[in-house]
């Protein structure tokens, strides 16, 4: 592999032991009060490093495969591709962006159930072979258009609580996949595995277990077709919790030894997504406007509460929403969690408060509601764990400045790099040292990617 992308417009600062997130943070907004208070965030790619060591302790030897639509910045893929993650793509431009990294082809896997045939053809000529499949009407497109392919079969799985039985949007069923184990022999397509996936929100664990017994069911049934499966790809759904890794690493361990042991042959992968880089990236935003609004307008519909009638209630609006970073809060419930970055009394009063990005559009509401002290236009709101969904392809709705990006890494976690034997020379002349005692600015720390 090549390593880093020779024309990657970007850096990382390197921390020493005295300098923190906070004081890389504190140093940004200083610097933007006077340039021009623009959004921005804060990557600590040291965290990459830690996701993974974890999920080496954890979850070895399953193979992760990052999803690229999570956060396709260059810090992260470049991080994780000198890491020897493999990657998922859903598109021929993230597959393109992983290709410039010199990842083999046998480690991207083309992700997308709902394939354009240009870019099945793309990943035919880019030696991606291995991609997902879970209808007859696909099965005929990638055969049509990818002679090399090698299909995981994507199989449904339910997430069953005390309140409701969910199918998964994407994914077949056993009994189908029979007829696409049929019509993979006629037109001479291979299939060599399967996948599932179960969502980082389903709270039973069981559902792995019925997952993971479904699927030994199909390469049960791909014998009888001649198949030679290799590949289980149990999917997404980690959360970045040590814990929920530890929990789930408990269900399906039992179940892959006895049903894909080591002498099976068969190759597990995981796809984890947000586990890699929700909390490596923290949300720096300034508060462009403000009024003041009914308390009756600002309360969920269907709440009722009381206060006193003096009592102000504001709306804020940021430089940042819904056609930006905070995308994900239109298809998902993301639960923004602002902190106010000037510091306040313990004991100054708190205002009921709504956060709005910069479009005006109704749907562009960040917090519903919220308890703050006053602020001022001009003021900051740093959010946490900003990291997932929020990095990729944004709108440029309003021409509102996508946030800029600063890289660090504190010393501690470069050498834990440099433990595992990835701090190539490639690698280092990204890096810049970053005393903790002087005040950083653009020209001489943080080079930036928009």
């Amino acid at each position: 592999m090549k390593g880093f992308l020779e024309d990657a417009n970007y850096s990382i600062g390197l921390l020493d032991e005295g300098a923190t997130l906070a004081d890389v943070i504190d140093n940004c907004i200083y610097e933007h009060t006077h340039t021009g208070k623009r959004a921005f965030y804060v990557g600590d790619l040291g965290k990459l490093v830690k996701k993974n060591i974890q999920w080496q302790n954890v979850m070895a030897p399953i193979k992760p495969f990052y999803p690229v639509r999570c956060n396709s910045t260059p810090g992260v893929l470049e991080i994780l591709g000198t890491l020897g993650v493999g990657f998922a793509c859903s598109s021929k431009s993230e597959m393109a962006l992983v290709q410039d990294l010199g990842i083999s082809p046998e480690n991207i896997i083309y992700t997308n159930p709902c394939k354009q045939a240009s870019q099945i053809k793309y990943a035919a000529k880019a030696g991606i072979n291995i991609m997902i499949c879970d209808n007859d009407i696909e099965l005929k497109k990638i055969a049509r258009n990818h002679p090399n392919a090698k299909l995981l079969l994507h199989i449904a799985t339910e997430d069953i609580t005390a309140d409701e039985e969910v199918n998964m949007k994407f994914g077949t069923t056993l009994k189908n996949c029979r007829h696409l184990m049929e019509c993979a022999k006629e037109l001479g397509v291979q299939i060599v595995g399967v996948k599932f996936h179960v969502s980082g929100s389903c709270k039973e664990l069981q559902t792995y277990i019925h997952a993971i017994s479904d699927a030994r069911c199909v390469f049960d049934m791909a014998e009888e077709f001649g198949f030679k499966m290799n590949m289980l790809d149990i999917g997404g759904g980690f959360t970045g919790s040590e814990l929920q890794l530890e929990e789930v690493n408990h269900v399906i361990r039992p179940l892959l030894d006895v049903y894909f042991p080591k002498e099976s042959g068969v190759n597990v992968i995981a796809e984890p997504g947000c586990y890699y880089v929700s909390s490596a990236f923290t949300l720096a935003v300034n508060i462009i406007a403000k009024k003041t609004v009914e308390y009756d307008k600002l309360l969920p519909s269907g709440v009722e509460q009381t206060r006193n009638d003096d009592e102000p209630v504001f709306t804020y609006y940021i430089n940042d929403g819904v056609y930006g970073s905070f995308a994900s809060k239109l298809s998902e419930k993301l639960n923004a969690i602002p902190e106010v970055h000037k510091k306040y009394k313990e004991d100054e009063p708190l205002f009921a408060s709504s956060l709005w990005g910069p479009s005006c559009d109704e749907l562009d509401q960040i917090v519903e509601n919220c308890r703050l002290p006053e602020l001022s236009v001009g003021d900051w709101l740093i959010f946490d764990n900003m990291g997932s969904g929020t990095l990729g392809e944004q709108s440029t709705f309003n021409d509102y400045q996508r946030p800029l990006i600063y890289y660090m890494m504190s010393f501690s976690d470069w050498d834990e790099m440099q433990d595992a034997g990835i701090a190539s020379d490639t690698l280092m002349k990204n890096f810049f040292f970053v005393p903790s005692c002087i005040q950083l600015s653009p020209e001489d720390r943080f080079s930036t990617a928009a």
